[in-house]
């Protein structure tokens, strides 16, 4: 069994989906069809890989679409884009044909020519344009067994001839298939956004290699040749073109398609690469470490592709909505056409009559702008969060964010850098001549040992660009600490139990350690030949945002924060000061950290958990929404958490909230203006004051004004970063 994914341009009504999933399912080799309106996409089933897309491209056709064969085809933008779009198929092709036909029709009517001339440009006007769509309500009937739009229309079209309204018949049909083109051409625009992220992957690369006579060179090859630990150059100023290692080369790496970071990141040997980013300013030698199609930025664009298929809770609602609002609304026109004139002796034809005004409620009966006004909005707005290198998975996800009611972070990792720094130095040398010099020998010693705390020290002596001398007959001492002989010296650097053991000091000297543990913090002392001489405070110091992120979170309004961490309570009551935090809850197992989440749920409260995405994985799943600090390239944390935060950027949490909660006030008021265009037409027509292309071109309007508020979604907010 295989699996087929196709594009299908213009879609944007669920009827047309509707007729499409019915026909390809009933072909011969097909198991199993879905056809998503969200992402515009046609999924099946196929027995044998042989199987011959033909004859699903031409059912797709003769709905009026067009299936998507290459995955490089893109909707393009401008005028342009749209009249490509309008010949793409036979049916849009027709309309325009109509069209033209319809606008001789009224030339000739203003001229006063006799009416059967007149009436002749109109009456092929809707048999052109009309072909389409009659076919269409044959498929709806006949295959997809359900009263769509193609039907109300015909049945409104042949009504208007009946009575007579030739030119009004011609613009309707003619209005009608041209806006249902301008819809689905508005919903590509907004779905190929997203697509346009792997347009920042060159189509080629420089792999370095060598000739048959042993000679280094250099040739551009297509990526898709390229394998695991080929070598690539990149050039300063050209965009990466695979996921990989530096091997050779320093430079500045705009990874904002990534991670959303605004400002280059600096790379060298060891560190890590993704394809579409750009190098600034040195050439690099990179090791491929993934294939084309599993990069990182393909590997978020399919993730994001496949959370646009999740739908949102209201959008769920809307479709069972609208398939019980469409039968009802026909049935009420029905009605406004038989009772008035059966029983209370009112006109049946003509342009007042009330099969006319039956005709135009079954007109704005259709509930695309209202299907559709939903996922277009989702669709943007995961696809804006992604270009700031944040992935939601889902409409779900998306709308809980905007009712989360308590953020919980995990602490190491998250609301801090994950990493010892040291916090305190203090100098307590009573041997004036080697004052300061506690950094120079504790790096000297420690320079050997790769322990956290001795990464600390020797980091923080590069930082003051201390000289660190070498050393020699460097001996652990048992957990304690570690000595060693520094230009001659005897120096030792340990804990305070050690030194409160093992070497004399000033007891003003454990005061001040006394204070430094007091605050959370690990306390180191270094001496040489028994004089003490510093004291130094190591941490895991909070992220430089973390302070800032949490009071914006609780600005936002109705939003509580609480850090679970299993650190000890001094060391989380520290950093909770620290950050800010709401709430500190220390000394927490794994198991703890889930039942923690599940307390603060109580009450049907909605909760994110924000962590590393591994090891806190049961808390993350725990909450309503799980938020993993997973890191560029974190296949793990991207498969598993509800959100991800590619650049590790907890500055994206308050936007996110507001993108989420952006996004709810306008699919509200997508849904507010779409009812309320219909409920207008509704009252306009059962007063006689509206016409058949009145009705359509509210239909239409509404239609469009939906699709392009949703669309706006995509700019988001500007940056605050």
């Amino acid at each position: 069994m295989e699996t087929r994914e196709y594009r299908v341009e213009g879609l944007s009504c669920v009827d047309c989906a509707a007729r499409i999933q019915a026909a390809v399912q009933r072909l011969e080799g097909v198991e199993e069809a879905d056809v998503n309106v969200t992402t515009g996409t046609l999924t099946f089933q196929v027995v044998t890989p042989e199987f011959d897309v033909a004859p699903v491209a031409k059912i797709v056709e003769e709905t009026g679409h067009r299936l998507v064969i290459s995955p490089s085809e893109q909707a393009k933008g401008g005028v342009g884009g749209f009249l490509r779009f309008l010949w793409g198929t036979r049916a849009t092709a027709m309309t325009a044909v109509a069209g033209v036909l319809t606008l001789i029709g009224l030339g000739l009517s203003v001229a006063a020519v006799p009416a059967p001339v007149s009436i002749a440009p109109f009456a092929l006007a809707i048999v052109v344009g009309g072909i389409p769509v009659a076919h269409h309500a044959v498929q709806e009937i006949w295959v997809a067994h359900s009263l769509g739009i193609n039907t109300l229309m015909v049945i409104a079209v042949a009504g208007a001839m009946a009575i007579g309204e030739w030119s009004e018949a011609a613009i309707v049909v003619v209005l009608f298939a041209l806006g249902e083109a301008l819809e689905g051409y508005a919903a590509d625009r907004a779905r190929y956004a997203l697509e346009s992220l792997l347009d920042l992957v060159p189509p080629s690369a420089l792999r370095i290699g060598v000739d048959h006579a042993g000679v280094p060179l250099v040739e551009e090859v297509p990526v898709d040749t390229l394998a695991i630990d080929d070598r690539v150059l990149v050039r300063p100023g050209d965009r990466v073109s695979v996921d990989g290692v530096v091997l050779v080369g320093q430079s500045a790496v705009d990874q904002a398609a990534i991670t959303g970071e605004s400002i280059p990141v600096d790379k060298g040997p060891g560190d890590d690469v993704f394809a579409g980013t750009i190098n600034t300013f040195g050439a690099l030698e990179i090791a491929v470490t993934r294939l084309a199609e599993d990069n990182t930025l393909s590997r978020m664009v399919a993730l994001v592709r496949e959370a646009q298929s999740q739908q949102a809770p209201v959008q769920r609602f809307l479709e069972r909505f609208a398939r019980i609002y469409t039968p009802v609304v026909t049935l009420l026109a029905l009605l406004v056409a038989l009772v008035p004139p059966l029983f209370f002796g009112q006109p049946f034809w003509g342009d007042r009559g009330w099969l006319m005004r039956a005709l135009q409620m079954l007109v704005i009966a259709c509930p695309c702008a209202l299907v559709i006004s939903t996922p277009v909005s989702v669709v943007s707005a995961l696809t804006h969060a992604a270009s700031r290198g944040v992935l939601v998975k889902g409409g779900r996800t998306l709308e809980a964010l905007g009712n989360v009611e308590v953020f919980a972070f995990d602490k190491t990792g998250t609301l801090t850098q994950g990493k010892p720094v040291i916090t305190d130095i203090l100098d307590v040398c009573a041997d004036v001549s080697h004052e300061h010099r506690g950094l120079e020998y504790a790096a000297a010693v420690e320079a050997h040992s790769s322990h956290p705390l001795a990464r600390a020290l020797v980091a923080e002596a590069a930082a003051q660009r201390v000289t660190v001398y070498p050393s020699q007959d460097v001996t652990v001492l048992g957990g304690q600490g570690v000595s060693g002989r520094v230009n001659g010296r005897e120096v030792t650097v340990g804990s305070h139990l050690y030194f409160d053991t093992s070497i004399p000091h000033e007891e003003g000297v454990c005061v001040d350690a006394e204070r430094l543990a007091a605050e959370g913090k690990t306390v180191m002392m270094v001496c040489h030949d028994n004089h003490v001489c510093a004291v130094f405070a190591v941490a895991d110091a909070p992220r430089p945002e973390s302070a800032q992120v949490l009071r914006e979170l609780e600005s936002l309004g109705g939003i509580e924060t609480v850090m679970l961490t299993g650190d000890a309570e001094a060391v989380a009551r520290g950093i909770g000061a620290q950050v800010g935090v709401g709430a500190v809850r220390a000394e927490l197992m794994p198991e703890d950290k889930v039942g923690a989440v599940r307390q603060l749920s109580e009450g049907g409260r909605t909760v994110a958990m924000v962590g590393d995405g591994t090891n806190d994985a049961p808390a993350l799943a725990q909450a309503s929404v799980g938020i993993a600090m997973g890191g560029a390239g974190s296949h793990q944390a991207m498969e598993t958490a509800d959100v991800v935060l590619m650049g590790d950027d907890l500055k994206q949490l308050p936007s996110l909230v507001r993108l989420s909660r952006r996004t709810r006030s306008v699919i509200r008021a997508n849904i507010v203006f779409a009812l309320a265009v219909k409920a207008l037409i509704f009252v306009f027509a059962a007063l006689g004051v509206a016409t058949l292309w009145m009705a359509i071109v509210a239909d239409v309007g509404a239609s469009l004004v939906v699709i392009l508020n949703g669309m706006r979604l995509r700019r988001g907010e500007p940056r605050r970063d």
